[in-house]
């Protein structure tokens, strides 16, 4: 089923109250070695009190012993939010039978139902299949074994290292390209292609983190290695090439003749399926390049990516100097003199920023264009 961005984040959210090391999962784990099963309302709203008849009232701490003991009675068991507090329990729910629903178990039934009623979420615990469901409004997710979700994490790992690999390729080849001011509109939707694709498994690494909870340390400290920067480069690079009507000065190559330019920014990729993805125009034009544009419509950057990269250069500075001289070509080719002629740029400042656009230029010709 599909799901806005909202909709999985409350999902993952209750999913990493029930990831493993937490009480919650402790209980459910006791819950499935004694075979007893359960039934669980993660939230007492007036909706929730409205199903509820019969059983007893606790308000007492949560700990995964009592929903153990707990569950060994018939009926729910109702806790607080934040599944700090247990609220109440031997509860006979009685949602409405007219809402519709696919499950056939009594107890499975009865969480769907309460959870599209409710609003709240309800999580069901099989005995007999050995199996923790999580229902929230009309979604069903299956908490799974640490294990398995290792496994797919492992090979969504794999993927993006070589994903980010191939990004930091790219990136390579614009850097030389920014150099000989050869850049085309193709460089660009090239580096924006593999951005969103790093993004989008960074994004479903995520969700396998919150799934794992304490088992998923390992995988979060890799993932924000390959991830880094990256927010931070792609923002750089919208500032490089972003047309002139979209905010700044206009690159070369850039749409004209009195037609605004559509908005500009990866941002704009995530509305892409898989499969247009790799369409280079489409990602081209997606990002906000005008349509007069061909994959090989020569732009030029502005520099603000390449300045970035000189050290001890504070980011106001970075930002003055490219207003002043308005393109990175033009920043080559400026003397010390020139750079003095920005604020806060003395002559040992001046010294330290052409050795820094040296350096950036030798860097980005020690790698051979692909």
């Amino acid at each position: 089923m599909a799901q806005d961005g909202t909709e999985r984040s409350r999902i993952l959210g209750y999913l990493a109250l029930v990831a493993p090391g937490t009480p919650l999962r402790d209980g459910f784990e006791r819950i499935l070695r004694g075979r007893t099963g359960a039934l669980v309302v993660l939230g007492h709203s007036r909706e929730v009190q409205d199903l509820c008849t019969g059983g007893f009232e606790l308000d007492v701490p949560f700990t995964p012993t009592a929903l153990r003991e707990l569950a060994k009675m018939d009926g729910a068991i109702v806790l607080d939010a934040g599944a700090l507090r247990i609220v109440r329990a031997g509860v006979h729910l009685m949602p409405d039978a007219a809402i519709a629903t696919a499950e056939t178990g009594t107890r499975h039934r009865t969480a769907d139902r309460v959870a599209r009623q409710t609003g709240v979420p309800v999580i069901a615990v099989s005995a007999s299949m050995a199996t923790i469901s999580l229902y929230v409004d009309t979604y069903r997710q299956f908490v799974e074994n640490p294990d398995q979700i290792l496994a797919r994490a492992n090979q969504a790992l794999q993927t993006l290292e070589r994903y980010r690999s191939r990004l930091g390729e790219a990136t390579t080849r614009l850097s030389a390209l920014e150099v000989e001011d050869q850049v085309t509109v193709r460089d660009v939707a090239a580096v924006a292609q593999r951005l969103e694709m790093v993004r989008r498994l960074d994004l479903e690494l995520s969700e396998y983190t919150a799934e794992l909870g304490t088992e998923g340390r390992l995988l979060a400290l890799q993932m924000h290695e390959l991830t880094t920067g990256l927010t931070e480069l792609g923002s750089l690079l919208e500032k490089d090439y972003r047309p002139d009507s979209a905010g700044g000065a206009a690159p070369a190559g850039s749409g004209g003749g009195g037609v605004p330019d559509p908005p500009f920014g990866f941002a704009l990729l995530a509305a892409l399926d898989t499969t247009q993805l790799l369409d280079l125009l489409l990602v081209a034009r997606t990002i906000g390049f005008a349509s007069s544009d061909q994959l090989d419509t020569k732009v030029t950057t502005r520099g603000y990516r390449q300045v970035a990269q000189i050290n001890r250069l504070p980011g106001a500075l970075g930002e003055r100097l490219i207003e002043h001289f308005g393109s990175l070509q033009a920043l080559f080719a400026a003397s010390r003199a020139d750079l003095q002629e920005v604020e806060g740029v003395g002559e040992q400042r001046a010294r330290a920023i052409r050795d820094g656009l040296v350096r950036v230029a030798e860097s980005a010709y020690a790698d051979p264009l692909a």
